[in-house]
């Protein structure tokens, strides 16, 4: 199945949408007491999840094309970020992939959702790059998980473009603070179930700046695997429900391209992964 948060003309905030092809349902009007948001249908599990799919051939649909969209998730009770996942984007950046995941967290006000636009001060930084990955969302509580167990704890997937302002993220001893800007971490437009992801290792993963494709990977190219990092962030704490892990980008960021390449005003990147969506930003630069 497959979700996104839609921004409803005279709602109150975003309301949940079952997409289905070029139509929508909004969740809340399948029956009394349907989840609003993504994180209550979470939070009831397989029993809720099997109710919206019984319930959704009874309501009419709306038409997707014209919809705005909100962040995939939104408050999470953690967005962990994994760095170096892939060789070929540790090479380029001149960084050592350690023999334990390069780990950091991102702010919540990072969040933003599909065809937003994202602003920063050109004051703050003129090296602000792209960044492909793809999103996991926890669905059960994980703690000491083994690597054979630990897709059973994901409950979707979700696009993620990690914008980070390299000048900042290289003048700094943490990486949180230059990829969490406003705006920064937009994801969606949709989250898509896990069971229509059989296999996260063998999604194409790319991104499209100003109509040039500057990342073209798999992510079977990671260093580490969906499990072995819900595995390993497991051991220290436990992953709630409604947790969002972003895996890493593949090779391709526009640091390390000769020359640079940095996302510019009015630019329009595009990030997308096989069967589960395109998510598009739009760049503002501030005087």
């Amino acid at each position: 199945m497959r979700f996104a948060h839609l921004l409803v003309p005279g709602s109150d905030g975003p309301r949940l949408g079952l997409i289905d092809g070029d139509e929508v349902r909004l969740v809340d009007e399948l029956y009394p007491g349907a989840p609003r948001l993504l994180s209550e249908l979470i939070e009831g599990g397989t029993a809720e999840l099997d109710r919206v799919r019984r319930a959704a051939p009874t309501a009419v649909p709306a038409a997707l094309d014209g919809q705005r969209f909100a962040s995939a998730v939104l408050a999470p009770p953690a967005i962990l970020a994994v760095g170096l996942n892939y060789a070929a984007h540790s090479s380029e950046l001149g960084l050592k992939a350690d023999t334990a995941p390069t780990v950091f967290v991102l702010w919540p006000n990072s969040l933003t959702g599909h065809e937003g636009t994202t602003t920063w001060p050109h004051t703050l930084s003129t090296s602000v790059d792209y960044e492909a990955e793809l999103g996991v969302i926890i669905g059960a509580p994980a703690k000491d998980v083994a690597e054979a167990d630990a897709l059973r704890h994901v409950w979707g997937y979700t696009v993620v473009n990690d914008i980070t302002a390299r000048d900042i993220q290289f003048a700094e001893a943490q990486w949180s603070r230059c990829k969490s800007f406003d705006g920064f971490t937009p994801t969606g437009p949709f989250v898509v179930t896990a069971d229509e992801i059989p296999d996260p290792q063998a999604l194409r993963i790319w991104t499209v700046l100003d109509g040039h494709t500057v990342q073209d990977a798999t992510t079977g190219q990671m260093i580490r695997s969906v499990a072995k990092l819900v595995s390993h962030l497991s051991q220290s704490a436990t992953l709630l429900p409604g947790t969002l892990i972003s895996t890493g980008s593949p090779g391709g960021a526009g640091y390390s391209r000769d020359p640079q390449i940095f996302l510019r005003d009015r630019s329009t990147v595009t990030v997308g992964i096989d069967g589960i969506g395109e998510l598009t930003t739009h760049c503002r630069i501030l005087d």
